[in-house]
């Protein structure tokens, strides 16, 4: 397979993640295009990307005339063929639907260059099946951008069973241009290994209120001001081999037994879906959010980030 360069990016959604995802790939120096249904959402990614970069500006987390670079990058279109076409790099981020995935990867595939790259931003369905009826699966792979794009590090790059190494490393050396920290997930496995951490946590969270161990609020202060608090700086492995992995698999042995272990999510969080209990969305979940504010979560979750970030740049962390 011959060199992959890339020249020009198309990110597909305006919602939650395309917006950053383009801002991240201009700060790496690539144009990039947001591609939308209408002009009216494809100028609202725009002004989102804006926004992000505004922020990483101010708080010093991106140089200003590299920002200023950068939005000079950041386009609009909703010209779908015309923009696949020319693509080097294509990012979807559309609906967690693998009918939805399927169809769209297919048709890019007929559309976009041979040389070009497909990724998907799924956050867990499997790139294989994704790229199950295109031409050239090999030059398709995830990307996986965590939320908020613009401020969370970590990329998780999935090659699917087809999927070509070089593919995977040029885009790995493309988004620490980023300025990213990319990972390469070496097999597709569903939940990929962000979120396959993540959902043994979520799992055993749910289990922990449903048997009445602790209420909701002291599950998420733990976790806030116990281990997740040295996360940032300190990680699980490192954490297990500093304590001593006699120590380690002891303390496992002993709790793995009383642990959720079910196959399936506890029957509590069914209930609770059942019930219409949706989150903040609905009023209530495992909290009442008559009385809590999901965008006072969000902005205290981004201004946490912003800060541990600074830090970063400061001590050089990765």
């Amino acid at each position: 397979m011959p060199a992959i360069e890339f020249t020009n990016a198309a990110v597909i959604g305006t919602g939650m993640m395309g917006p950053g995802i383009a801002l991240t790939l201009a700060l790496g120096g690539l144009p990039s295009t947001i591609l939308s249904r209408t002009s009216e959402g494809a100028a609202q990614g725009v002004e989102k990307a804006r926004a992000q970069a505004r922020l990483l500006a101010a708080n010093d987390l991106a140089d200003r005339l590299a920002v200023e670079r950068a939005l000079g990058l950041i386009a609009a279109s909703t010209e779908f063929e015309e923009t696949i076409r020319t693509a080097s790099l294509v990012v979807e981020s559309g609906p967690e639907d693998m009918p939805f995935k399927q169809d769209l990867f297919e048709r890019m595939d007929r559309l976009a260059s041979p040389q070009a790259v497909l990724a998907s931003n799924t956050s867990g369905m499997s790139i294989s099946a994704i790229a199950a009826r295109c031409a050239r699966p090999e030059r398709v792979l995830t990307t996986h951008f965590w939320n908020p794009p613009h401020l969370m590090p970590l990329v998780e790059i999935v090659r699917g069973e087809k999927t070509s190494e070089s593919v995977a490393e040029a885009v790995r050396t493309l988004l620490v241009a980023c300025g990213k920290t990319p990972v390469v997930v070496k097999k597709d496995r569903p939940g990929q290994l962000g979120n396959r951490l993540q959902m043994a946590l979520m799992r055993e969270a749910a289990y922990i209120v449903a048997e009445g161990i602790a209420d909701a609020d002291d599950v998420d202060t733990v976790v806030k001001n116990g281990f997740g608090l040295r996360m940032p700086a300190y990680g699980t492995l490192e954490h297990m081999d500093v304590t001593g992995l006699d120590l380690g698999l002891a303390v496992v042995d002993y709790v793995a037994r009383d642990l959720y272990n079910e196959p399936r999510a506890p029957e509590y969080l069914r209930d609770l879906v059942r019930s219409g209990h949706l989150g903040a969305k609905t009023g209530k979940g495992f909290y009442d959010w008559s009385v809590k504010s999901a965008d006072q979560v969000r902005a205290r979750r981004d201004e946490f980030l912003v800060e541990v970030l600074r830090w970063r740049r400061k001590t050089r962390v990765s």
